[in-house]
């Protein structure tokens, strides 16, 4: 079997669900990215493409000169993104400066829907007055999108400030006992705050997809 014969896209998600089909790109071979890009270019459909690395970016990028659009900080790359749909309804918030490639892998994923975000980084609890001279900004959006590692505080303590859908998304920053975030996820999943929606460790595609299910509830 060729590696072509190995890959089948969904071109109809987006109509069943509302998400288009996504592309994760740890694990899979050149060949088979090749031959994605290949029926991608042939249909122009448009696809996002998600933990796509640096280098193996630049070996598409020969081969299928200009087709994704790159950004290196979340890794993600899209062929065709949709024209912004919508005012901006989601703040995408950051605890710190190391949660931004989570943080901004969401706000791509939004981008790549057509929905624009507000993107507030490094606001978490440690400097609470950091968070509290830009609530209002963030109150005046539908979903907040919150991004944050060690123990996760900052979607709790927002929770308790605005009436924003929370989206958490626990990264896998921190020392120690941080267990690469399945502290963060554990402390998230106990939130005092009640109605705050959890998402995967360092998901921040997940949690945009999730925002895009009720933004699209919202546009009917």
């Amino acid at each position: 079997m060729s590696e072509d014969d190995e890959v089948i896209l969904d071109f109809d998600r987006q109509n069943r669900t509302g998400l288009a089909e996504a592309v994760f790109c740890d694990g899979k071979s050149m060949g088979q990215l090749h031959a994605i890009c290949a029926r991608i270019a042939e249909a122009d459909k448009a696809m996002l493409f998600t933990h796509l690395a640096p280098e193996v970016h630049g070996a598409i990028d020969v081969r299928f000169p200009g087709l994704l659009d790159y950004d290196a900080v979340s890794r993600t790359g899209f062929h065709r993104p949709r024209q912004p749909i919508a005012d901006t309804l989601v703040a995408i918030v950051s605890g710190g400066s190391s949660d931004v490639p989570v943080a901004r892998e969401a706000a791509r994923t939004l981008e790549f829907y057509g929905y624009p975000s507000l993107v507030i980084d490094d606001v978490g609890v440690a400097g609470l007055w950091r968070l509290t001279e830009r609530l209002e900004e963030i109150r005046r959006h539908k979903i907040a999108i919150c991004v944050a590692g060690m123990d996760a505080a900052l979607p709790t303590v927002l929770g308790g400030l605005i009436p924003s859908a929370i989206i958490a998304v626990p990264t896998s920053v921190g020392y120690g006992m941080t267990r690469g975030g399945e502290t963060a996820l554990h402390s998230l999943l106990v939130s005092c705050a009640p109605g705050v929606t959890v998402v995967n460790i360092d998901n921040g595609y997940g949690a945009a997809c999730a925002a895009v299910r009720v933004l699209n509830q919202l546009k009917d």
